[in-house]
C-alpha cells in the first residue's frame, strides 16, 4: 500500500542577484532581478507502508527541501505530494497527526521547562487518550532511556539525552510516518546505537515508515534496503541497496598489515582487475567479486605469503555515492 506518492515535484527559490560594493548592495534593495535556484527538478517516488527508505545526497542536493516538502513544511513550486492518499492544501491537520519529524540541527521541545512537560503538552496537542499516553509513553521512555533525565529542564540535557527526547517526542502520537533528517548527528557511537536500534523496533512492532536523511552512511547501511540518490535536485538513483552494490562491481576490499611483504604486480596479473594501495595503516587489496572469488584471494594469501590477519569490508553506500556523482558529471 502506497503510504506516499511524490508526483513532479519541482522546488525553485528565487535569489536576488547582488552586485559587488555597498552602492550596489543598496539597489540590490529596489531590483526585480532574481537568480532561480533549482533545489527540487521535477522527481517522482512512491513509497510503500512500512519502508524505511534512505534518501540521500551531498550538502545542497535538495533532500531536506524534499523533505520539508513532504511534511508540509514547504509549499511545493509545481507537483504535488499524497500522504496517505491526501494532500496538505487539503487536508493538512489530518496529516499531521499521522507524521512525526525530527530535524537534527533543530528541536520540537520546550526550552525552559522540563522534559516530561514537553511530552504532556504533546499529548494535549495531539488528544491522546490517558490510556494510549501512558501506554506510549512508558514503551519510549524505556527504549530510549529518557527516566533518568525526564524531570530535567530540556536546556540542561546534552546533545545526545536531546535527540533521544525529540526522537521519542516525535512518535509520542503513534504516527504512521516519521521524517528524520540527520537524526544522529554529532552523537556518540551509543547514542547512534541506540537510536538505529530504536527505528528498527518500531518499524518491526508498529510497521512505521521512515524517511531518513543523514550523511552517516553506517544508518543507511543498517538501517535501510532502499535507498534514493538525489543530485542538483534530480534522482540518480532509487532501488535496493542491494542492486546498486551489484551494479558497480560488488567490490571486495581486503586490508593487509604493512608488516606483509606482497608482489604487488604478480597479485594484479593472477587475479584479474585487482587494484592494490598502500595507506599509512595498511596494504588495500580491491576487486570486484564479480570476476574474482573472495575464497582463492584469501587462500592465495595465506599460502604463499603467510598473512595471518586482515579485514575485509564490502563496497560502501559512500564509495557508490561518489561514483554515481562522478557518472552524473560526465554525462551533463
Amino acid at each position: 500500500m502506497k503510504i506516499i506518492s511524490v508526483n513532479n515535484l519541482t522546488k525553485v527559490f528565487k535569489k536576488p542577484i547582488r552586485g559587488e560594493g555597498v552602492w550596489d548592495n543598496i539597489k540590490t534593495l529596489f531590483s526585480r532581478k532574481y537568480e532561480e535556484i533549482r533545489a527540487v527538478d521535477n522527481i517522482n517516488f512512491d513509497i510503500e507502508q512500512g519502508e524505511i527508505v534512505g534518501y540521500i545526497g551531498a550538502n545542497g542536493a535538495g533532500k531536506s527541501t524534499t523533505i520539508k516538502m513532504m511534511s508540509g513544511i514547504l509549499h511545493p513550486t509545481s507537483g504535488n505530494v499524497l500522504v496517505d492518499g491526501m494532500t496538505f492544501d487539503k487536508a493538512r491537520k489530518k496529516i499531521n497527526r499521522n507524521i512525526g519529524v525530527v530535524f537534527g540541527q533543530k528541536t520540537q521541545l520546550w526550552w525552559d521547562i522540563p522534559l516530561i512537560e514537553t511530552f504532556k503538552i504533546l499529548k494535549t496537542i495531539y488528544e491522546i487518550s490517558d490510556e494510549d499516553y501512558e501506554k506510549r509513553f512508558n514503551y519510549l521512555c524505556e527504549l530510549l532511556d529518557l527516566k533518568q533525565f525526564i524531570n530535567q529542564n530540556v536546556r540542561t540535557l546534552s546533545l545526545g539525552q536531546r535527540m533521544r527526547a525529540d526522537f521519542a517526542a516525535a512518535l509520542i502520537h503513534n504516527p504512521k510516518i516519521v521524517f528524520l533528517d540527520e537524526p544522529t548527528i554529532g552523537l556518540d557511537v551509543l547514542v547512534k546505537d541506540r537510536i538505529r536500534n530504536a527505528i528498527k523496533e518500531l518499524n518491526k512492532k508498529y510497521n512505521i515508515t521512515v524517511i531518513l536523511t543523514t550523511h552517516d552512511m553506517k544508518d543507511i547501511e543498517q538501517l535501510c534496503d532502499r535507498i534514493i540518490i538525489i543530485d542538483k535536485g534530480k534522482i540518480l538513483y532509487d532501488g535496493t541497496l542491494h542492486n546498486i552494490k551489484n551494479k558497480f562491481g560488488n567490490t571486495k576490499t581486503i586490508f593487509i598489515p604493512k608488516n606483509v611483504s606482497l608482489d604487488n604486480e604478480l597479485l594484479e596479473s593472477k587475479f584479474q582487475g585487482m587494484k592494490i594501495e598502500e595507506t599509512d595503516e595498511s596494504i588495500v587489496l580491491k576487486f570486484s567479486s564479480n570476476e574474482v572469488e573472495l575464497d582463492d584471494v584469501l587462500i592465495y594469501l595465506i599460502n604463499n605469503y603467510h598473512v595471518k590477519d586482515f579485514k575485509i569490508e564490502d563496497i560502501s553506500i559512500e564509495d557508490i555515492t561518489k561514483e554515481l556523482y562522478l557518472e552524473n558529471e560526465k554525462n551533463i
